[in-house]
């Protein structure tokens, strides 16, 4: 049993059109050369798909099962030929993106769908590492592009570009004793601190360092979640904190001289390079850079 895709082709064309002749006519053929090729089929197949004792044919039960399959198959095929095009063209059948949680989600969405509408046969990996982290990926050949925070020690292999940089807040629960605001900068000793970090990374994390009782949390939705329930405070960029189911409990009172911005970058490889696919995301995300301006976080 070996159905062609000019058979396959001429059924499902046949059942969309209502007849043999308008299905012919859809495909500037024969009427006698599509009867054919659906008959053909049948014969392949073993049992008849269309009832023809009516002045149109009508598919039988087995012919409105097997027009699910033809179409499975017909897709299948214009996906593997879209895929075979795009390698012809030298686009990578793969894209591997890490992205820093300091970077605002709500820019992903719209950027990737434009992706995919460009470039829908390109396979894509996101990750969502945490600061250095991203970095390490791309020298490590496990992303080819990265959205990463500033490096106090860049990394020699990447080449980077800064793409903006977003507020950090000091925030806390309201049952805290910082929310009700009023402090100075030696009052946030007295309490615990919670600071973002990855895995084996606090050192390079120290300089973040204010209060002498620290917590080390690699989630910053879960680092929230300590906050609200007054476990310590911490500084937080507004997007994370306007997008955490913990946001109706949470204070972000004003701290003159604490809250500040965090730089971030697009970095890449600077041997390996990217291909066209990656080219295209970078210039986009280099071409929509994070706002200077920022509407204030409802405290």
């Amino acid at each position: 049993m070996n159905p062609t895709h000019e058979q396959l082709v001429a059924f499902v064309t046949t059942v969309e059109a209502g007849s043999f002749s308008a299905a012919a006519r859809h495909l500037g053929k024969a009427q006698s050369l599509v009867s054919t090729h659906v008959a053909n089929l049948e014969l392949e197949l073993g049992f008849a798909l269309f009832d023809r004792s009516k002045r149109l044919p009508v598919l039988t039960a087995n012919g409105r099962r097997m027009l699910a399959e033809a179409l499975s198959l017909l897709e299948q095929r214009e996906h593997l030929l879209g895929v075979a095009r795009r390698l012809d063209q030298r686009i990578e059948p793969r894209l591997r993106l890490a992205i820093d949680e300091f970077y605002p989600e709500r820019l992903i969405g719209g950027l990737m769908h434009d992706f995919a509408a460009r470039f829908p046969t390109v396979e894509v990996e996101l990750h969502f590492p945490l600061l250095d982290d991203v970095g390490r990926m791309i020298d490590a050949g496990s992303a080819d592009l990265g959205v990463m925070c500033r490096p106090s020690e860049p990394l020699a292999t990447l080449e980077t570009r800064p793409i903006g940089r977003v507020p950090l807040r000091l925030v806390c629960g309201r049952d805290h004793p910082l929310a009700a605001g009023g402090f100075e900068r030696e009052d946030l000793k007295r309490h615990r601190q919670l600071i973002v970090a990855t895995r084996g990374q606090r050192s390079s994390r120290q300089a973040e360092r204010i209060a002498p009782d620290v917590w080390w949390v690699e989630s910053h939705f879960v680092m929230l979640e300590l906050v609200k329930h007054a476990v310590g405070w911490t500084l937080m960029s507004d997007h994370v904190i306007a997008a955490s189911p913990a946001r109706p409990e949470l204070v972000t009172p004003i701290a003159p001289g604490l809250e500040r911005w965090v730089e971030l970058e697009l970095g890449w490889h600077r041997q390996r390079g990217l291909g066209i696919a990656g080219g295209w995301l970078r210039d986009r995300l280099l071409a929509e850079a994070l706002p200077d301006r920022w509407p204030p976080l409802e405290r």
